[in-house]
């Protein structure tokens, strides 16, 4: 997958996991980030059950990064939930 095409999944899996988690974006840098790193998060997660990973730019691969990223916004804010207290 090229670079442009994991920016883009990154880009819309970011946002759409922090619409789930927060209700609101971490910003566009943040949200591809996090979608980014969610993406790789999502394939690890279904390769180790025994699914395929991220397999391209198509809505199978987008539900694993959304998955992924939701698991990363998770942890992120309980996380930085917890240093502040």
């Amino acid at each position: 997958m090229s670079v442009i095409a994991w920016i883009i999944l990154g880009l819309i899996a970011g946002f759409l996991g922090s619409k789930i988690v927060n209700k609101s974006g971490q910003g566009m840098l943040m949200d591809i980030v996090l979608g980014i790193v969610g993406a790789v998060v999502g394939g690890v997660i279904f390769n180790f059950f025994g699914a395929a990973g991220v397999t391209g730019l198509n809505i199978y691969s987008l539900i694993v990064s959304v998955i992924g990223a939701v698991v990363v916004l998770w942890l992120y804010h309980t996380l930085a939930g917890r240093s502040s207290v």
